[in-house]
């Protein structure tokens, strides 16, 4: 890890209070929202911010979720720098505004606070809500905790902005777990968040009179290609842009971020794909393990999309068995949408380990370390078998 080259302060906040105190330093535009369970705490900490003058924020309140991101689009299309944050249900009202803020290549940076989807309705974490929207032309970073939730929203500012890209970004962070626990964190001082992230220029803004442009025009069969495909020119652009930030950031704060985190995979012989909170779990499962002779790994992934498939298909050519968890479920019959990825991006190997899945902790069903080690388990009786005999488990179901 890089010498801090900044005095930072250590303090304890939830990842709500920890994305809210980003925002803050960041100090958008325009901040368009419209509360939810579980990430309400964010934005009602913002408006606090907003309301003892802390902030130069415009902030709109709004009937739906539907309306901030509409609000949001043309507040960034007019050349504000803009953000929300959402959950779940507030996630999908925005569905139709999503596309429209990617194809409009509008770099608006969201929270998102993961949470179920109905029905039946339910209030706590899973990833059906991001994994949903992973196709929607957004860059997706996830957090393990706080400390994440709070760096990954700061750099999304610059990632989201780069010329280069110019595409929306979510920070997610799992309801409940992350967002409402009390965690152990530093936080930069605010003139260093403010010297990071820079000074918004905006491209093509509409208030620009002596350069018009249109936005929402209709498109058919002569351009409409065209311009999806500079979508996925940006997205595949962005790689780049999200390492040199992360690297940037590692020289102001000591914490350099990448695509992934590689935890004692280097010899690993079985490994654990994770997302979000559940990683530490996992890390925590595998140095046991390693206590016991085991060789066990964990990959933890931060970037979701865009995929980084080849760097995940060298951390993990080496290992024999790998087991995914995905928070979500794909309901394609063929487990979730980590899963799919993952072998995606070990097809071409030469040499290529087994790949499982297991889906786990839908509606906030709660995960134990002795859950996760009978996954390492799992894993270990694959490889000495040599056969698969159910390639996805419902991990904690009842039957």
């Amino acid at each position: 890890m890089a010498v801090q080259t900044v005095t930072q302060q250590k303090v304890a906040l939830t990842g709500n209070e920890a994305v809210a105190m980003a925002m803050k330093q960041i100090n958008p535009d325009v901040v368009a929202a419209y509360p939810i369970t579980p990430q309400t705490d964010i934005v009602q900490y913002f408006s606090t911010f907003v309301a003892d003058g802390k902030v130069k924020t415009e902030f709109v309140t709004v009937e739906s979720e539907h309306s901030a991101m509409s609000a949001c689009v043309g507040s960034c299309a007019a050349g504000a720098r803009t953000m929300t944050a959402t959950s779940s249900q507030g996630l999908a009202l925005m569905w139709e505004m999503l596309y429209i803020a990617a194809g409009f290549r509008l770099p608006i940076v969201m929270p998102v606070v993961n949470r179920a989807l109905s029905s039946p309705i339910n209030i706590h974490c899973d990833h059906s809500d991001s994994m949903g929207a992973r196709d929607s032309g957004w860059i997706q970073l996830y957090s393990e905790n706080a400390q994440e939730a709070y760096d990954n929203t700061i750099q999304a500012v610059r990632i989201a902005e780069h010329p280069e890209v110019r595409l929306p970004v979510m920070v997610c962070q799992d309801g409940f777990v992350i967002s409402h626990s009390l965690m152990n964190l530093e936080v930069l001082p605010d003139e260093a968040v403010a010297s990071f992230v820079g000074e918004f220029t905006p491209k093509y803004p509409l208030l620009d009179a002596d350069h018009p442009v249109t936005y929402g025009a209709l498109a058919l069969q002569d351009s409409y290609f065209e311009a999806r495909r500079q979508i996925a020119d940006a997205m595949s652009r962005a790689p780049a842009v999200i390492l040199e930030v992360g690297k940037e950031y590692g020289r102001l704060s000591g914490r350099q971020y990448g695509f992934f985190e590689a935890h004692r995979l280097e010899d690993a012989e079985v490994a654990v794909v994770a997302i979000g909170s559940a990683a530490g779990s996992a890390k925590a499962v595998a140095d046991s393990l390693r206590r016991q002779g085991i060789k066990a790994g964990v990959l933890k992934v931060r970037v979701f999309r865009p995929w980084p498939w080849r760097e995940i298909g060298d951390a993990l050519a080496s290992v024999q068995v790998v087991g995914v968890m995905d928070r979500a479920d794909g309901l394609a019959n063929l487990g979730g949408p980590l899963f799919g990825d993952v072998r995606s991006a070990l097809y071409d190997r030469t040499r290529r380990p087994v790949v499982v899945d297991y889906i786990y902790g839908l509606g906030g069903r709660d995960v134990t370390l002795e859950d996760i080690e009978g996954i390492f388990r799992d894993l270990l009786r694959i490889k000495d078998e040599g056969r698969v005999t159910q390639l996805v488990t419902y991990l904690g179901v009842r039957e």
